[in-house]
């Protein structure tokens, strides 16, 4: 409508302003230069950066494009979990025990720069140590992805990479 990209805006926001921590939940992380650029900076600044993502996934092709950024980012300091009790399907923000996002914005191209998505802003709120207690609660029941996964799926990783070109597609 008035080609702000709102969601982009605020989860960049999110990430440039943590002092202590950024905990995030998405089912897709297909993100931008952008975006990776802010989550490595913010983990090599010390904060922690952490993405629980699904293990068990609907759609095969955004699952392995999902993964394909997780090198990238691990590399860069973020910590990556994967969910593997069912297809997780949350997203939210939470920082510093002040700020807190829930709603239908993924972390993907459609949902950043194409969908009409509708979220929650909290700041201050009691809602956001919830959010947090819960996140924790979800994080017991996730497996983190190393580095060393990550170079080990070197012929998945070509398949990954060409997928990447096709990013903001899906």
């Amino acid at each position: 409508m008035d080609n702000e990209n709102v969601g982009e805006h605020v989860y960049l926001q999110i990430i440039n302003n943590a002092k202590d921590y950024v905990y995030i939940c998405t089912p897709y992380l297909i993100v931008d230069d952008s975006m990776v650029s802010a989550l490595c900076l913010a983990a090599k600044s010390g904060v922690d950066v952490r993405i629980i993502t699904p293990h068990i996934y609907d759609k095969a092709l955004i699952h392995l494009t999902t993964r394909s950024f997780y090198r990238e980012l691990i590399y860069g300091g973020v910590k990556i979990y994967e969910y593997s009790k069912g297809f997780m399907h949350s997203k939210i923000f939470v920082s510093d025990d002040q700020i807190a996002t829930v709603g239908t914005t993924n972390l993907d191209f459609r949902s950043l720069y194409l969908h009409f998505e509708c979220g929650v802003w909290m700041y201050n709120s009691k809602a956001v140590l919830q959010i947090k207690k819960d996140y924790f609660d979800t994080l017991n029941e996730c497996t983190q992805i190393t580095l060393e996964e990550c170079i080990e799926r070197l012929p998945i990783r070509v398949f990954q990479e060409i997928l990447r070109i096709f990013a903001p597609l899906m």
